[in-house]
């Protein structure tokens, strides 16, 4: 579906609109790298490229910041509706997903330095490679709908978080039976699960932000299970 955000009599409402879109995905570039290279970190027991990603946070908690204050002003002033309230709604909330993948990001890095620290390359490590690689393309491509206002790919994009899920599962069944036959082991293992666990919730996020690319072209709030109410209609 094409939408049009550049039919406004004031050119400024036009620049303001495109300006905060352009924030996000800049912002969600940004998280995107985080995520590669914290994952990279902890395959690599690189604990400098870790602490680069612990630096990145605080840029992109001031970038979340700067965008919800950017956005506010355009409500205040301009009183956007329709389409163009939904636009400034879900930059907001988008926002806030990336913030939050940005968090999560950290949280890898943290494994990673104390992984790194312990030396010994736990179990888990394959488990972790392949849930990195299905969140990330998770990411990229919610993005990526975001840019073209593609809910097609949204909804494909969405659904694949129930197999992020599935696998997050499996992962954590075996590890845990792991641990339990090798107790000497559970201190490291414990850091991988927290690692699957932060990818997990990196994918939720990214299905966030595909619901909100339907709720910005279609008008329609499909958070809370509403998918439904959506392909009825």
């Amino acid at each position: 579906m094409e939408m049009h955000f550049d039919q406004h009599i004031s050119r400024q409402f036009n620049e303001d609109l495109e300006g905060i879109k352009t924030e996000m995905l800049e912002m969600g570039g940004m998280v995107a790298r985080q995520v590669a290279d914290a994952v990279d970190a902890l395959s690599n027991a690189d604990s400098q490229l870790a602490e680069e990603v612990l630096r990145i946070e605080e840029e992109i908690d001031r970038r979340e910041m700067a965008l919800d204050e950017h956005a506010t002003l355009i409500i205040a002033k301009r009183q956007p509706a329709a389409s163009d309230l939904r636009m400034v709604m879900s930059v907001i909330r988008i926002a806030r997903d990336l913030e939050r993948i940005g968090d999560e990001a950290s949280k890898i890095a943290k494994m990673a330095i104390a992984l790194t620290d312990e030396g010994t390359s736990p179990r888990g490590y394959t488990e972790i490679r392949h849930l990195a690689n299905a969140v990330r393309k998770m990411l990229n491509d919610a993005l990526d709908a975001y840019t073209r206002f593609d809910v097609e790919s949204a909804m494909h994009t969405l659904a694949e978080d129930e197999q992020v899920d599935m696998d997050y599962r499996t992962a954590v069944r075996e590890l845990v039976t792991y641990m339990m036959e090798d107790p000497r082991s559970i201190s490291r293992v414990i850091n991988v699960l927290w690692t699957l666990r932060a990818l997990e919730r990196i994918g939720d996020h990214a299905k966030n932000i595909c619901e909100q690319v339907v709720y910005l072209v279609e008008g329609a709030d499909i958070r809370h299970g509403h998918l439904r109410n959506l392909k009825q209609s």
